[in-house]
């Protein structure tokens, strides 16, 4: 079979109608919305001869749609991995976050780079290379999973349940470049502890506001040690996103004359694959050591908050894989013969320094896989949205990557 003429069965019109639809289910995460589209997807899947069924978890109430298409044998599998929860509306829309717009250049919609277009990319390959007639020697699985946001508790719930396959997709928004790694998601709180004086007497205070703003500076510049390649390096991030400061631990605001005696602030380190939450903390400290020795009498105290678990939040780990990994090339040959030019590839920017469900696919799972979806440029912002073109484009590239992993039954 021609491939380039196999590209070009792809229903455009019925592929936008298809993630429209997805769109207009409102996802929020941990709603009873995220199980509705869940079942929805079951049917979906089932109408095109996926074997689907809903797959609960937890004492939530909460469940994944999983379906597998069964090959008829000597081909490698390959698993889909998405997840159908979104973050919510914020304000400054001027579509409708539901209504499933799509104009001349976009479709519109909260969630639809993060990351329906990606989920309905996929089902709509399937569906393609099913209407074309070809037949797949190795089988795929497709898990549309909820609670990505609360930390990938949807996909750990597979892993732990034993659903795996040979390789993986991913398909986070990336704007269709090939990402081969990404950083690990911990997050931390530090407690600032100093000694107050009235103005009058500030040279005798220990003043934590002040140390606190002098941190904030070195953490968001840090790196940590034993990054295994300059590349591994290059996702190590530290942030500060939350500083408060005032009286005791109460932070009393009313008596600003006095010296602010307890500071506190939280934020998230990024880290590669091969380096440890244990290490990264103990970084951290010497920053802290640091501190304390330039601000005599100062207490500090370093809290992780990587398993959250008075929230039900999972740590997100690191990914990566090998560039000469099957599913890389095989990525790669489909962007190329889809766009004629290569495929960006590599710990890119600024999707090497997500958290993504890829983490426990290959932590949790130990496969190999991809991370690779359409939408990234207009993500977590008012009006939502994906180019056309890069979503018809996903379409054809995860058409090739799956006949190539999985194999085409030429006698069949």
């Amino acid at each position: 079979m021609d491939l380039n003429s196999l590209l070009d069965t792809v229903d455009a019109k019925a592929a936008l109608d298809f993630v429209s639809m997805m769109v207009r289910h409102k996802t929020y995460s941990e709603t009873e919305g995220e199980t509705v589209l869940v079942r929805r997807m079951v049917q979906e899947m089932g109408a095109i001869g996926i074997d689907a069924h809903v797959h609960g978890f937890g004492d939530k109430g909460r469940a994944n749609a999983i379906g597998t298409l069964k090959g008829t044998g000597g081909g490698a599998s390959l698993m889909y991995n998405g997840h159908l929860d979104t973050n919510p509306v914020t304000e400054g829309w001027t579509v409708d976050p539901w209504g499933g717009l799509v104009d001349d250049s976009f479709i519109y919609g909260i969630g639809v780079s993060n990351m329906k277009s990606s989920n309905a990319a996929f089902f709509c390959a399937i569906k393609a290379l099913q209407d074309a007639g070809v037949k797949l020697k190795g089988d795929v699985v497709l898990t549309y999973v909820v609670g990505e946001l609360q930390g990938g508790v949807g996909t750990e719930a597979l892993m732990h349940d034993g659903y795996r396959a040979d390789y993986f997709i991913n398909g986070e928004p990336s704007d269709l470049v090939a990402v081969t790694m990404h950083a690990a998601a911990l997050k931390f709180q530090i407690e600032l502890t100093g000694d107050t004086r009235h103005l009058s007497k500030r040279e005798e205070a220990v003043d934590a506001l002040v140390a606190g703003c002098d941190l904030v500076g070195r953490l968001n510049a840090m790196t940590f040690s034993g990054a295994a390649t300059p590349e591994h390096a290059s996702v190590n991030r530290c942030h500060v996103g939350v500083i408060k400061a005032a009286l005791g631990r109460e932070l009393e605001e009313w008596r600003p004359p006095q010296v602010a005696d307890f500071c506190v602030l939280k934020g998230s380190s990024r880290y590669a694959p091969g380096q440890t939450r244990d290490g990264v903390l103990a970084d951290m400290e010497v920053e802290l050591t640091a501190l304390r020795a330039r601000y005599p009498g100062l207490q500090t105290k370093l809290i992780s908050m990587d398993t959250m678990e008075e929230k039900g939040l999972s740590l997100m780990p690191p990914y990566e894989v090998r560039r000469d990994s099957p599913i890389v090339t095989a990525i790669n040959a489909a962007y190329r013969q889809v766009r004629g030019e290569e495929q960006p590839t590599g710990a890119i920017t600024p999707t090497r320094f997500y958290g993504s469900d890829a983490g426990h696919l290959y932590e949790l799972g130990g496969m190999e896989g991809i991370v690779c979806g359409s939408g990234g440029r207009y993500n977590t912002m008012p009006d939502e949205r994906v180019d056309i073109v890069d979503y018809l484009d996903l379409i054809k590239v995860y058409m090739l990557t799956i006949i190539a992993i999985c194999g085409m039954d030429d006698g069949v």
